[in-house]
């Protein structure tokens, strides 16, 4: 597959960009608040405009008049944009005019070789005449535009896709996207960092660093994969329902939501906590393919009973999701980090297996023989047949004479039986009884 191209979006804070993002990108996927300095990481969305499909990246507000760190951090993140884009649109706001602020920015531009496009955003009215003064900045016509009202967008895109080349914008479908979920400051940004090979994601000691679901593509064994680094998910009762962490919250489920393969992370040195269980419960409902990491492991003593407790807890308080698979690394150090990948190609297979109808209802055959469902009314169970009606997850129609014989309970047993029989570790499966008058032809 041909490269899409890159559109990265960047300017100082509060001009607008993230909600220019949002509209392109089709929804919400960038914070979008009236705070300086509200988008920190590199946030990608897939887009498209006139047949020619791209790839769009938000970025934090350069303020070149801070020290601090983060915001030292915010500059490397946008620089790793500019480097990587074919194109780059500078946002500059026309309702506040041209500043010494605008000028830092589009001198740090210059440096780019990918071309430069200006919008002038918070033009509601199409006042032409207040882009002129961004003229000096150097970079060429300047686009009137309203994020907010939607005008002169199109004009701007087309602008953008002139710099394209003729290559081929043909979507992936393969791709595959690994959402990393887990309680703040639990290690995430860190493990996306050391899969990638870059400093694609803020770090830092402060919890909730990150506060977007940012989708970060890349190669591993000949396949595509995007990595969603997510906001960590604190109690309800800890977030202010107006503060920005609440909307990184709704990322973080949406995130579980679109992905292929949930990675949970949890701090080795807090152990399972309430939180990290109600994390993966969400999982479970969302019907994901998950794998649990540990991360942290070169701060345990005594690694190996403590990782008996662990696996004990987890027997324990997993037991809604006992296909649970884990793995235990230390992101700092690189410990076993290379595991990862490989159990989310694991659970991904397992949750993509289709088993043959004549095996399936072997097991069922054989199930039935050892232990058959209690009578209700002196009538007895009797199965026709059962299939695999759909994958991801794994999910099995079994019909019988009267499927409100079958309980809960001869559900779970069956389902261990099928997990003994075709692994089907670190997915959950989905076992349905259906009336023989619901068979389809």
């Amino acid at each position: 597959m041909s490269k899409k191209p890159l559109v990265a979006i960047v300017g100082k804070p509060n001009v607008g960009k993230s909600t220019f993002f949002n509209k392109i990108a089709g929804s919400k996927i960038s914070i979008v608040e009236d705070i300086p300095g509200v988008t920190r990481d590199r946030i990608f969305a897939n887009a498209e405009w006139c047949g020619h499909q791209f790839q769009i990246v938000d970025t934090g507000g350069l303020d070149f008049g801070k020290d601090d760190e983060i915001n030292k951090r915010i500059i490397e993140q946008v620089n790793l944009a500019i480097d990587l884009a074919d194109v780059i649109v500078m946002f500059v706001d026309g309702r506040a005019g041209l500043d010494a602020h605008d000028m830092e920015v589009a001198n740090h531009l210059r440096r780019a070789k990918a071309p430069k496009v200006l919008a002038v955003n918070k033009l509601d009215n199409n006042e032409v005449e207040k882009t002129y003064e961004f003229y000096e900045l150097g970079l060429g016509t300047p686009f009137a535009i309203s994020s907010e009202q939607s005008k002169g967008i199109g004009d701007l895109l087309d602008e953008i896709v002139k710099h394209f080349d003729k290559i081929d914008y043909s979507k992936d479908e393969n791709e595959i996207k690994i959402a990393l979920v887990g309680k703040p400051n639990v290690g995430k940004s860190s493990i996306t960092n050391r899969l990638l090979g870059e400093d694609r994601m803020v770090v830092s000691s402060v919890a909730g660093t990150t506060r977007d679901a940012i989708d970060s593509p890349f190669n591993w064994n000949n396949k595509q994969y995007s990595l969603i680094d997510t906001a960590g998910l604190r109690r309800k009762s800890k977030i202010a329902p107006s503060s920005i962490e609440r909307y990184s919250v709704i990322r973080s489920l949406n995130a579980i939501e679109r992905c292929d393969v949930a990675v949970l992370v949890i701090d080795a040195g807090e152990g399972i906590t309430d939180q990290d269980i109600k994390i993966a419960g969400l999982i479970h409902e969302q019907g994901k393919p998950s794998v649990i990491v540990v991360n942290k492991w070169d701060l345990v003593e005594n690694s190996a009973e403590k990782k008996a407790e662990f696996e004990q807890q987890f027997k324990t308080d997993l037991a809604f999701m006992k296909y649970y698979v884990t793995i235990y690394i230390s992101c700092l150090t690189g410990q076993r980090v290379g595991k990862i990948m490989e159990s989310v190609d694991y659970v991904l297979n397992n949750a993509n297996k289709e088993i043959a109808m004549s095996t399936l209802n072997n097991v069922i055959t054989n199930s039935l023989a050892t232990l058959q469902p209690s009578t209700k009314h002196g009538k007895k169970f009797k199965v026709i047949f059962g299939k695999q009606v759909g994958v991801h997850p794994p999910t099995f129609n079994i019909y019988c004479n009267d499927a409100s014989l079958i309980d809960d309970n001869y559900v779970r047993y069956l389902e261990n039986n099928f997990r003994r029989a075709f692994d089907f570790a670190g997915t959950p499966i989905k076992i349905q009884f259906k009336n023989k008058d619901e068979i389809k032809n």
